[in-house]
């Protein structure tokens, strides 16, 4: 009976135990265990999964790693601005967008800011394709230092593994402008796909394995014809940068604007198998600081006092480069563009940071859609008619200076 006893109270006091270690490990822990991710497939995860996967994307190293973006001894501030009434029923649209966070700067000041989905302002949240912009600034940075000579060298002049492929002749203009003509497939719903498949390669000694895997391509037109949008030849931006510069690329990013700018707080870069940055994706940092490179564009690419672009690089990076085949929208150098002037970094399930330089205006917003590109819920859509939105109730200021509305 006594040892019976004994069972019964140790049985009891891990019972305990394991109710503390629940409350403890705290509310997104709790979300990941009750939902773990199948593998690192995200484009294949369950809407649970995602919610509780893409602000969690670097603290699972069991599912991938990351290398740490530090930030650097000084923050730079985001003053308080007069609060923005957007003119929509905000509460449905961040609801019904899945929104996490949004950040609105307008003139380097904080004129909205929300939070949904128990998401927190110093959390991190993944960027997905958003990165690709934010790899494009890297390309400039390199050039400025002189480590690329020219975006119109070849690009296999820098990545050995190209050379002999479809990708002999290419420039890298022509792989920033995602017109190589390389044939490539992102169709996010296919398990087969380039897109789902690339981060299988395995990686080879001294080889990267995303460059080994884009040398296996075929051509599918004459190079600088035809646009279509690849993940893979980020990637492939990454590796350049990287082997130009000598440097990985978290650390690059942090020297050259992470730390001199003043982001508020380190960020992460995920990693493929071969240890290299997967740089067409998967940056995880706060929505404040992902609207701070926001602003570091608005600024003129300038951080620490210092030129970090070549002059003229931000206004050729940002204007239609490519034509995608949709009116009054193009591509730039990994920058969505609009004919009206403003441009999008934009990544899958909704991340995105949309910059009007005609406005001095920065929406960085994270979520988490029902779809990866939003056509199934809608929310793509209502996401630009949000910007839409945002931008009228600040043209509406500027005709109504306050303390000329009518009584």
């Amino acid at each position: 009976m006594a040892i019976l006893k004994r069972a019964s109270l140790l049985l009891a006091a891990l019972i305990v135990a394991a109710g503390i270690g629940w409350i403890l490990v705290g509310p997104e822990w709790r979300a990941l265990l009750a939902h773990q991710p199948y593998g690192r497939d995200v484009l294949f995860w369950n809407q649970a999964q995602r919610d509780a996967g893409f602000r969690m994307m670097d603290r699972i190293p069991f599912v991938i790693e990351s290398h740490a973006i530090a930030s650097g001894d000084t923050v730079r501030e985001l003053p308080e601005g007069e609060p923005l009434a957007p003119g929509i029923d905000l509460d449905a649209y961040l609801a019904a967008n899945r929104t996490a966070g949004v950040v609105i700067l307008q003139d380097g000041k904080v004129r909205l800011e929300r939070y949904e989905m128990d998401f927190r302002p110093d959390g991190r949240w993944t960027s997905f394709s958003v990165a690709k912009s934010l790899t494009s600034t890297l390309v400039g940075a390199a050039v400025k230092d002189g480590a690329i000579r020219s975006i119109d060298d070849p690009v296999s002049d820098y990545i050995d593994e190209l050379k002999g492929s479809a990708y002999d002749g290419v420039t890298v203009r022509q792989v920033l402008t995602m017109t190589s003509g390389v044939d490539w497939n992102e169709d996010y719903s296919d398990p087969q796909s380039d897109v789902a498949r690339f981060d299988l390669q395995e990686a080879e000694s001294g080889r990267s394995a995303l460059a080994t895997y884009m040398a296996g391509l075929g051509r599918a037109h004459p190079a600088g014809e035809v646009w279509n949008y690849s993940t893979g030849e980020t990637n492939l931006i990454g590796v350049l940068v990287s082997r130009a510069t000598g440097r990985e690329l978290a650390g690059y990013l942090s020297e050259k604007i992470w730390a001199p700018y003043g982001m508020a707080q380190d960020a992460t870069w995920l990693l493929g198998h071969d240890g290299h940055e997967i740089s067409g994706c998967c940056i995880q940092a706060s929505v404040r600081d992902f609207a701070r490179f926001g602003q570091f564009m608005l600024d003129g690419g300038k951080a620490g006092g210092q030129d970090v672009l070549p002059e003229g690089w931000i206004e050729a990076a940002t204007v239609k480069q490519a034509d995608i085949g949709s009116p009054g929208e193009g591509y730039g150098y990994q920058w969505w563009t609009w004919d009206d002037g403003s441009y999008q970094a934009d990544g899958i399930f909704g991340q995105g940071i949309f910059i009007d330089p005609n406005r001095n205006l920065v929406i960085a917003s994270n979520a988490s859609w029902t779809s990866a590109l939003g056509d199934t819920g809608g929310e793509w859509e209502a996401r630009k008619a949000f910007y839409k939105a945002v931008q009228h109730a600040i043209d509406m200021e500027v005709a109504t200076p306050q303390g000329d509305a009518a009584p």
